[in-house]
């Protein structure tokens, strides 16, 4: 093989490397919240669109991904490896509830995943219709409730 047959294969299998390291890394429009660390889900899984939060309500990476201090991880751009909220937030389910349940702190509550997960986007979703005057009847709403963003199973 001559040195310039040589180098154009290299450079197409250079081209293919890259392109599926590249593809590995994508975001995906859609993401079904379906974790592995429930044996069973009470509720339908939500199917949360990256798509349309960063297009339609300029979401930037740190408006849900953070660091272990809470802080927006802002320097994240669409295809970085980011970890899972379980990794963190490792007990699956909700905190405790009831008169009998034992009183914790803020930062106990966020060690469930699912008060985690929650917290995260009820709060977000509350700011922005509070910011825009919405109620649940109005277009653009963002959902709050179990039944808005849980489907029934």
């Amino acid at each position: 093989m001559g040195k310039r047959s040589f180098l154009f294969v290299w450079s197409i299998i250079a081209l293919f490397a890259a392109s599926s390291i590249h593809a590995g890394t994508t975001v995906p429009d859609i993401v079904k919240m379906d974790n592995k660390a429930y044996s069973e889900h009470q509720k339908g899984i939500v199917e949360f669109s990256h798509k349309k939060h960063v297009e339609a309500y300029k979401a930037g990476c740190g408006d849900c991904h953070h660091d272990e201090n809470n802080k927006p991880l802002t320097d994240l751009k669409a295809g970085d490896e980011v970890q899972n909220c379980i990794e963190c937030h490792k007990i699956a389910g909700e905190k405790p509830k009831g008169k009998d349940a034992p009183k914790l702190t803020r930062k106990q509550e966020l060690e469930y995943h699912a008060e985690a997960v929650h917290d995260n986007c009820r709060g977000c979703h509350k700011k922005h219709n509070k910011e825009k005057g919405l109620t649940s009847k109005d277009a653009g709403f963002a959902p709050v409730t179990c039944k808005e963003c849980h489907p029934k199973k």
